[in-house]
């Protein structure tokens, strides 16, 4: 004969004592990531690494307060956890599944890392800096500084990019087109001049640079390829380099193809 479950009654004091529960960590992990983002501005090149431990935090805190709640508010029993495990199952299948989803995807990308806080990243339609891993989803700040929260569950779905991989520096791809008539060895030159007299570039033997020319039926394509120190500077950089280098070019004579449409994808 199977013993009928009874779940504990939900009074008001188990509702104040669980909001509590919850208001607490909510405020604690408010707090925790008010410091650590202070620490990671001025940790240098361990920004990232710092901030890496934000989202690993918020799972665990959130963790112990649903077991806290469940085991020692609502002093459920091991056959209730299993009940409530079953009535949480059902309703995963009945309405859930994209909570679920997100709240796994999320998981997921806490222990397998294909991004961090502090990456760039391009996620589905979107390109931006990671500044939250949530329960349900990423944010981004787009370039053109606009927040996105993008659902976790993109995960199993659509590639992910990472332009950095968890490092502060991050390599920069900037094209330049020329006419194909030009002096391309001169301004292979002037590119490679305006890449390393930059501020913000950062060349080393791991990160070096490189600059490649190649040439088209109606123009000739100028790529460097090179790192910035702080990904946070990719768009000052790229935009630094090419006004220079245009500058240079326009004062000797080299200017852009003789074409009203240019093939910028990659050959």
């Amino acid at each position: 004969m199977v013993e009928n479950i009874v779940l504990p009654a939900f009074n008001t004091v188990i509702l104040i004592n669980s909001i509590l529960i919850i208001l607490i960590a909510y405020i604690l992990l408010l707090i925790i990531k008010f410091i650590l983002l202070s620490i990671s501005e001025r940790a240098g090149q361990y920004r990232i690494t710092v901030k890496m431990v934000i989202p690993l935090l918020k799972f665990t805190i959130y963790g112990i307060v649903v077991y806290y709640i469940l085991a020692n508010i609502l002093k459920l029993s091991s056959e209730q956890l299993i009940l409530f495990s079953g009535l949480l199952g059902a309703g995963i299948g009945f309405g859930l599944k994209d909570l679920f989803a997100d709240i796994v995807g999320g998981i997921i990308i806490i222990f397998e890392k294909p991004y961090h806080v502090g990456d760039k990243i391009k996620m589905g339609d979107y390109y931006g800096e990671v500044i939250d891993i949530g329960i349900r989803s990423t944010r981004l700040v787009t370039p053109d500084d606009n927040l996105v929260s993008v659902p976790n569950y993109l995960i199993f779905t659509q590639a992910v990019a990472s332009a950095n991989a968890g490092d502060q520096e991050m390599m920069v791809v900037i094209d330049l087109f020329i006419d194909h008539e030009s002096d391309s060895s001169r301004a292979l030159e002037i590119l490679k001049e305006a890449i390393i007299t930059s501020k913000y570039v950062y060349v080393s033997r791991k990160r070096p640079f490189t600059v490649l020319l190649k040439e088209f039926p109606f123009y000739t394509r100028i790529r460097a390829k090179a790192y910035v120190f702080d990904l946070r500077n990719e768009f000052e950089f790229e935009s630094e380099v090419t006004r220079r280098a245009w500058i240079e070019l326009h004062r000797i004579g080299i200017g852009a193809p003789k074409v009203s449409v240019v093939e910028t994808g990659e050959q």
